[in-house]
């Protein structure tokens, strides 16, 4: 049975080939049966199912007589034109089949419900009905794989929930209405398809179309409502133009550019925060990298303590410490996370120490400025990168933070320092120092290292210093192990076969990095004295070891390799033997009678009248030196001139201050005397 439509109710379509309406005398039966034969330009269904045929009968819907039935239309994706400007006179006729939305319509298989006879009266069956297919097509719609992700939420999700459609269904009717009346006004050229709305809507949602009321039922459930692709797309609103908003007062935009403003700042500082945060990340990673080594003496809680307790002292760069104190704490330990802190403490002991600066002080050059010049040493301290802690996670990355941090250190101290320039081994001090502090504290490290302790002078060209390291170094074997010196010089092993690298690189080539940080918690302690009693501790404590070996390829083996894998037990012992042992007055006997050696074999090749002037010039020398201690001595006696000044007008006032806090307390005690005459009167 095919049921009847009113004749009112005629559907037009846009973008078809033919002309659905060629006979409008037809008989509906006959439009039915000749239907599937036209061509028409379909498109390919947006969900991959079709919804089933409903079962229930369709009735003829009652019409008001004052107010038309909106017209259903189809547009075409592509198509620039409206249904108001194509087919304007042609009418489908009133086909049964063409009654409901044919499955193969260009619209969503959800929309496919709405019907015809939204004008106002239905009845419960057909409400019932109309919930079980909504029912029905939801579960579809989410269950099916091949329907595009930004679809599927257009659906309702709250199955129980049957009021979902009834503020769409007084809007579909008031719409009705609407263009029923306006019918004559026309519409706005189409600019996108259906499905670029449905995606448009979901990248950027637009709120000139959308009125607010239209979704207040779906709030409670937190998405957006189906829209139907079949309404016109609009500009300026779904019912036409929208109205003109009040015209804001000069107040109320200075408050929306303040608010504005205050927001701007808000992101500024919440995106200054996030740098910051980011890069507090980056240093703890860097530093947990850095300190990525076993320590030699493990540091207890109490010793600890008493490190923060120094270190957290007010004004810690102008108050001298207690030396034994420091170097009891030295002696016990030094942790790791504070270890860079603690170098840098002692820095400052030593320069409160020793108030007169050295002989030849740095240039004061800032580091940024140093970093911007060019060195001629480039070549040399690229090739030593990869050769500097190769094995250690922060500098293993060729050209890594590590690398670049250590090439700029070398840089700026040989471009600091010109008469040493760059030399091997000081990449693995520079290296050191960097794996504990910040670049720039390293670079200033490194300048205290080299400048006030002295290191530089076996680092220049000439390596005189060096030399005479290693022989002070052979006349402390000599005195205190004379076994193992007679067993080195019978094999003809001089110091410089094995002890040049420990000497130019604090022991850090070799040896491991906890072993290594504890030479250079010493080096800061007690200067390059404590280099000297780490390796005559560690030649002497091994000497069974070595006096075993009979030839000099096995001892220098032996110095060289297995020494420094000897074991953590062995290495503390080291240490510890390094705080007991005082060889300051030796090593300056040993480098005077090193220079009385040199002169003996220098003077033994001249003549009387060569061996006259190198007399006078050394007259002339010390002459020199007097001159200039005689005026040290005259600078100094003028300061102390006027500190004495200076004292005796702080004794002055000191008096003066005494005397008016005299008459203050002679004044309060009056006053007082007179407040209780009065208290009694």
């Amino acid at each position: 049975r095919v049921p009847a439509l009113p004749t009112e109710n005629a559907v037009q379509t846009s973008g078809s080939v033919g002309d659905l309406s060629s006979d409008t005398d037809d008989s509906p039966l006959e439009q039915s049966v000749t239907l599937p034969q036209q061509s028409f330009r379909r498109r390919a269904n947006t969900l991959s199912h079709l919804p089933t045929e409903s079962q229930e009968s369709l009735e003829p819907v009652e019409t008001s007589p004052t107010v038309p039935q909106r017209k259903l239309m189809r547009y075409h994706s592509v198509s620039t034109e409206t249904p108001h400007k194509r087919n304007s006179s042609g009418q489908l006729a009133r086909s049964p089949t063409l009654a409901r939305l044919n499955p193969s319509a260009s619209s969503p298989n959800f929309l496919k419900y709405l019907r015809h006879n939204s004008s106002g009266e239905q009845s419960g069956h057909f409400a019932q009905k109309s919930m079980s297919y909504r029912t029905a097509l939801r579960k579809k719609l989410h269950s099916s794989s091949s329907v595009p992700n930004f679809l599927k939420f257009l659906a309702p999700v709250d199955e129980n929930n049957t009021s979902d459609f009834r503020s769409t269904t007084s809007d579909y009717e008031s719409k009705h209405s609407h263009q029923a009346i306006d019918a004559e006004s026309p519409v706005r050229t189409r600019r996108h398809s259906w499905r670029q709305q449905i995606f448009l809507r979901v990248a950027t949602p637009q709120k000139a179309c959308d009125s607010p009321s239209r979704y207040d039922d779906y709030c409670e459930l937190g998405e957006l409502p189906p829209r139907s692709p079949l309404e016109p797309v609009c500009e300026d609103g779904p019912f036409g133009p929208v109205k003109e908003e009040r015209k804001r007062t000069p107040h109320e935009l200075r408050e929306l550019w303040k608010k504005a403003i205050i927001q701007q700042i808000l992101l500024l500082r919440m995106e200054k925060e996030n740098q910051k945060l980011q890069a507090s990340e980056n240093n703890l990673q860097n530093r947990r990298l850095k300190l990525d080594y076993e320590e030699i003496t493990p540091c207890l809680k109490e010793v600890t303590l008493i490190w923060e307790k120094m270190l957290s002292t007010p004004g810690r760069s102008k108050v001298k410490f207690d030396v034994e104190k420091i170097h009891s704490a030295v002696g016990q330990g030094v942790p790791r996370h504070h270890r860079g802190e603690i170098w840098k403490f002692l820095a400052e002991q030593y320069h409160l120490k020793h108030q007169f600066p050295s002989k030849q002080p740095p240039k004061d050059i800032p580091y940024k400025e140093l970093l911007k010049q060019l060195t001629s040493q480039q070549h040399a301290i690229l090739i030593d990168l990869g050769r500097t802690f190769p094995t250690h996670p922060y500098f293993s990355a060729q050209l890594g933070a590590g690398q670049l941090s250590l090439y700029n250190i070398l840089k700026a101290y040989s471009l600091l320092d010109q008469e040493v320039g760059y030399c091997q081994g000081l990449s693995f001090v520079a290296g050191v120092l960097l794996l504990h502090m910040s670049e720039e504290d390293a670079f200033k490290m490194l300048k205290f290292l080299m400048f006030d302790m002295g290191l530089r002078k076996q680092y220049r060209p000439d390596m005189t210093i060096l030399q005479i390291q290693m022989y002070q170094l052979s006349r402390l074997l000599h005195d205190y192990h004379r076994d193992l010196y007679n067993h080195l010089e019978e094999h003809e092993i001089g110091p410089s076969l094995y002890a040049a690298p420990w000497f130019l690189t604090m022991f850090a080539s070799q040896f491991p990095l906890g072993f290594v940080s504890r030479v250079f918690d010493m080096l800061f302690l007690q200067g390059s004295e404590a280099i000297f009693k780490v390796a005559l501790s560690l030649l002497g404590s091994h000497k069974p070891l070595i006096l075993q070996h009979e030839n000099l390829e096995t001892i220098v083996d032996f110095i060289k390799s297995t020494l420094p894998n000897l074991g953590l037990v062995q290495m503390e012992k080291t240490i510890s033997q390094v705080f007991e042992m005082d060889i300051a007055k030796q090593l300056q006997a040993y480098e005077v009678e090193y220079h009385v050696l040199q002169d003996e074999l220098i003077d033994s090749s001249l003549n009387d009248n060569q061996r006259l002037d190198k007399l006078e010039k050394a007259n002339s020398s010390l002459r020199k030196q007097n001159f200039d201690l005689l005026e040290e001595l005259q600078v100094a006696n003028g300061k102390i001139q006027n500190l004495e000044a200076t004292v005796e007008l702080l004794l002055t006032n000191e008096g003066k201050l005494k005397q008016s806090i005299l008459t203050l307390e002679q004044e309060r005690a009056a006053l007082l005397k007179a407040v209780e005459d009065m208290q009694k009167k």
